[in-house]
């Protein structure tokens, strides 16, 4: 087959242009660590690294849920303990109670009811950032609210919440909440910290109840009506401090396996379009190597002439 000249030029141009393009591209994957600087470079790790940076996106959402409520129920588990100690204090005063005691040492401890009611109350309208932790869906206004006579005395708790508690997803399809509302008299749902109509706590009240009957002198009241109320207050608290602590363990579980997620799917994008460093500089010789020989050899070709083929 005769072959011309143009058809030399042009070919050797050719074979010139690619392995300068290749030197190029093999530079830049050692400059910037990726093999993959544009679609059509290899359109199916491409697809698959969209595919994992999706998933990347969704991973580190689910962290930030995580974190968010793992403050959230930290807070929450605060407030509880400290309401859980004035349920603790209370009982021993409606123990301590009893007929043996003076109108004085009763009104004493009616004094120190009052004060922990306000704490109570206090405790529960607690906030984690601008947002009330009890109020149910309610977060913008306290869940709890106080009122008093004209001597100090606790006359009335009311809660302005609601029984409804929002979520949050920490994984593919799993979703969490780390709110429990205030009270919850509708008999679904989570069970309200203070009041709960299943299972028969209404501390606040109990709490009034019990401020009224010392400050009264009724002993015989604070045993047989305010001592078994308080009792089904301080169960459900330690109801709610149990529930509180399960959803701490699941939440660290979730955080756990998150990390372990996220960090196996930034191996994964880097295995598809990372370069590898090493194998790119042994490649990028090789192509250095081969277009300085193709250089040589088509220059001392194309510098021949019709007399070095002459006898």
């Amino acid at each position: 087959m005769r072959v011309t000249g143009n058809y030399f030029s042009q070919a050797f141009v050719n074979q010139v242009n690619s392995l300068s393009g290749r030197q190029q591209r093999l530079q830049n994957e050692i400059s910037t660590g990726q093999r993959i600087s544009a679609p059509e470079d290899d359109p199916a790790a491409v697809q698959r690294t969209l595919d994992l940076q999706a998933n990347q996106k969704a991973v580190t959402q689910y962290g930030n849920n995580i974190a968010t409520l793992q403050t959230r129920v930290t807070s929450s588990f605060n407030a509880i303990t400290a309401v859980k100690t004035v349920s603790d204090r209370a009982g021993e005063i409606a123990t301590l109670a009893d007929g043996t005691r003076s109108p004085d040492d009763l009104k004493t401890y009616a004094t120190e009811v009052t004060q922990m009611i306000k704490q109570a109350v206090q405790s529960m309208n607690g906030k984690d950032g601008d947002s009330y932790l009890f109020g149910g869906t309610q977060t913008n206004q306290p869940p709890f609210v106080m009122t008093t006579d004209a001597d100090g005395n606790v006359t009335g708790v009311t809660y302005q919440g609601n029984s409804s508690v929002a979520d949050k997803e920490i994984a593919s399809g799993v979703t969490v909440t780390a709110d429990v509302p205030g009270a919850n008299t509708s008999g679904t749902g989570a069970h309200g910290v203070i009041t709960d109509s299943r299972t028969g706590a209404d501390f606040f009240n109990h709490l009034i109840s019990l401020q009224n009957h010392l400050l009264a002198g009724d002993s015989s009241a604070v045993q047989t009506t305010d001592a078994p109320a308080l009792r089904s207050d301080e169960n459900n608290l330690i109801s709610q401090i149990s529930n509180n602590g399960g959803v701490q363990t699941q939440l660290e579980t979730a955080q756990t396996s998150n990390t372990k997620n996220s960090t196996d799917l930034t191996q994964m994008v880097s295995t598809q379009a990372d370069a590898d460093i090493t194998d790119t500089i042994v490649q990028l010789n090789q192509a250095q190597y081969a277009y300085q020989a193709a250089l040589q050899s088509g220059a001392g070709i194309m510098q021949k002439s019709l007399l070095d083929y002459l006898p």
